[in-house]
């Protein structure tokens, strides 16, 4: 288990939920795919969800299945509508520069 700072550093991401502290959530693995209904059926909880979708949808999806932080890889940023939405449902988005694949592996190298 780490936390989602340690997370945040080490990919070079921005929090982009501002309100939310990510030295209060913990993480215990992660998850990678931009399929929605994959994501529903077989994430689990306190993972990060690692994506390029930016949508309103991928809010209603982590909160469902109790993913506190998504990661947003290739520079994708949320509009402020998704980031409103993400705060009140209390789930961290970070954006990173960096390609999915390397941010899966990062956080499985600090989750190792």
């Amino acid at each position: 288990m780490i936390y989602l700072n340690e997370v945040i550093s080490s990919i070079e991401g921005k929090l982009e939920t501002v309100n939310i502290d990510p030295e209060s959530i913990e993480i215990e693995g992660g998850y990678v795919s931009d399929l929605l209904s994959d994501v529903m059926g077989n994430a689990l909880k306190n993972q990060v969800w690692i994506t390029i979708m930016k949508h309103l949808n991928v809010i209603a999806v982590a909160s469902l299945a109790g993913i506190p932080a998504i990661v947003f890889s290739k520079n994708s940023t949320p509009d402020q509508t998704v980031i409103q939405k993400a705060e009140e449902e209390g789930i961290a988005l970070i954006s990173s520069p960096l390609s999915t694949f390397k941010i899966a592996g990062i956080l499985y190298s600090l989750l190792t």
